[in-house]
């Protein structure tokens, strides 16, 4: 079965071939790119449609299942049954015990602690103390002495003990771990030269803790500088440069960690690990068969060997356990994949719902403003209401305090004659009382249209109702809690004077006996902040 471009899939499985199909259809790719993106999405069509539509990217999953999938497996062994019962039994037909590899130990050196000698104690013995330091001072200075004879012509005793520090077999000073392997490292450095071993810088728990995080071999090699083989084996056999290189290969995954036996670390490493020859050498890894966090001895190698010798153990215990670490590497490399995936997803889940959350509360804001707002703006309405109509019960109560045009006739000098033009009735004439004050002069321009519409109401009878006013529901009496503020001044044209309501000035002190006035609308406040704008 061939394409249209030419293209062979007739190698394709039934399921392949119809999700080439399906994939064909929906994106109309060339069969040769579109096989090769199923190819890379495991044949999953939403996959490759995802990839195609939005770019193809690292896939997380795909990874994962590739590294699952290409773990090294542990090659079969073929024996036949004579080889097989051979190894299965003892002697005398008994099943031989599986040999399982030794747990190597987590060691970490505790400081040793000094207790101080008791005074009576220190009295008693201060002759022997006295005497010991004066044979070690005595012994030094013998020491010192023949330093500077031919190693040919020094003593045996005495080069050991120049070697190992002049600690004897009581050990070191102890330091730190990490201080431990630096005196290690440079004191390895000044008898036998620079060299390229990559001795781990720390301590022995911090390179097994190490060589277990990573899943790698830890050589350990332990040495005695008081042994004759030590200097035989360090620059014949660990020094030879094929151990060196096989040691420094990165693919080989091998963690290098030295140590001194005179020094208490080393020591306790060589008391745990079963050391009873020198040089002593180990090679420890984790052994997945035997439990997922375990250490096991997997090699010892003690006593002089040649390199080759000692090249050809090593290699064949980390033949045997690698096909093992490499497919806990690679199944902890799919676990890591998937876990940062999953971390991924989890992330963004909680920044959509971040946005979510963020979006709902802006949307809540929202409508509590709206609301708000409409709630503030029908307050006004009724608050603009409620004044409108506290103000029309106002001027009807103002009506009827308002005095009546008085007669000329008894006393025309106690007559106020005003001539008023005002801005939608026009121009009249009214008399007023002398002692009219201005404010009442207010109220009536304020309630004229009643007092016109209602004449009743200037005259005797102040309290009889219109029959056919405005406001007729509204009492006439004066609204409780209300300030009234008129909207429009009253002022002179030649020359200009703004006359403002005072319950005390009257009439004819502020006016005089006549006057023509001009009513105008709008107040001071606003007059003042025209005056602002415009500036």
């Amino acid at each position: 079965m061939a394409s249209s471009a030419g293209t062979d899939i007739s190698h394709l499985s039934a399921d392949q071939q119809a999700a080439l199909e399906q994939y064909t259809q929906v994106t109309a790719q060339d069969v040769k790119d579109a096989v090769a993106l199923l190819e890379r999405s495991q044949w999953n069509v939403q996959i490759a449609i995802a990839k195609f539509f939005d770019g193809e990217g690292p896939d997380p999953v795909a990874e994962a299942i590739a590294a699952r999938d290409q773990a090294p497996q542990q090659q079969p062994r073929h024996e036949n049954l004579q080889e097989s019962l051979l190894a299965s039994s003892g002697p005398y037909g008994r099943p031989r015990p599986r040999e399982r590899p030794d747990p190597a130990p987590r060691i970490v050196p505790q400081p040793t602690t000094t207790r101080r000698t008791p005074f009576l104690l220190a009295i008693i013995f201060a002759p022997f103390n006295f005497g010991y330091r004066a044979v070690s001072a005595f012994f030094r200075t013998f020491v010192y002495i023949f330093a500077f004879l031919p190693p040919s012509l020094r003593p045996r005793s005495i080069t050991t003990t120049m070697t190992s520090g002049f600690r004897g077999s009581k050990g070191r000073r102890m330091l730190m771990p990490p201080d431990t392997a630096a005196r290690f490292r440079r004191e390895f450095e000044e008898e036998y030269g620079t060299n390229a071993l990559p001795f781990h810088e720390g301590g022995f728990a911090q390179a097994l803790d190490l060589a277990k995080r990573d899943l790698k071999f830890l050589l350990i090699v332990l040495m005695s500088p008081e042994h004759d083989d030590t200097e035989s084996f360090t620059r014949d056999t660990l020094l030879a440069p094929e151990v060196t290189s096989f040691i420094n290969e990165p693919a080989n995954n091998i963690i290098l960690w030295g140590g001194n036996v005179l020094d208490s670390e080393a020591y306790q490493v060589a008391a745990e690990y079963n050391c009873t020859k020198f040089p002593f050498s180990c090679l420890v890894c984790l052994t997945p068969k035997e439990g997922s966090t375990r250490m096991s001895i997997v090699k010892r190698l003690a006593g002089p060997l040649s390199s080759s010798t000692y090249l050809a153990e090593i290699q064949t215990a980390i033949n045997k356990y690698a096909p093992d670490l490499a497919g806990v590497r690679a199944e902890r490399t799919a676990q890591q994949v998937v876990r940062n995936l999953r971390t991924e997803q989890d992330d963004a889940y909680e920044r959509s719902l971040a946005r979510d959350r963020e979006r709902a509360r802006q949307r809540k804001e929202a409508e509590a403003a709206v609301a708000a707002t409409e709630k503030k703006a029908q307050e006004e309405a009724e608050a603009t209401e409620r004044r409108e109509r506290q103000k029309q019960q106002w001027r009807r109560w103002r009506a009827t305090t308002i005095k009546p045009e008085p007669d000329t006739s008894a006393n025309p000098k106690n007559v106020v004659r005003l001539a008023l033009m005002m801005p939608i009735v026009g121009r009249i004439v009214r008399r007023f009382s002398a002692e009219t004050t201005v404010e009442e002069l207010y109220a009536f321009v304020e309630c004229y249209d009643i007092l016109t519409t209602n004449p009743e109401l200037n005259g005797e009878d102040e309290k009889k109702e219109a029959d056919d006013g405005d406001d007729i529901d509204l009492p006439a009496e004066k609204p409780e809690d209300y300030v009234h503020e008129y909207g429009f001044r009253i002022a002179s044209p030649m020359p200009r004077v703004v006359y403002e309501p005072d319950n005390k000035a009257t009439l004819s002190d502020r006016i005089g006996r006549s006057g023509n006035l001009i009513v105008e609308l709008g107040t001071a406040e606003s007059d003042s902040e025209s005056e602002s704008e415009e500036l």
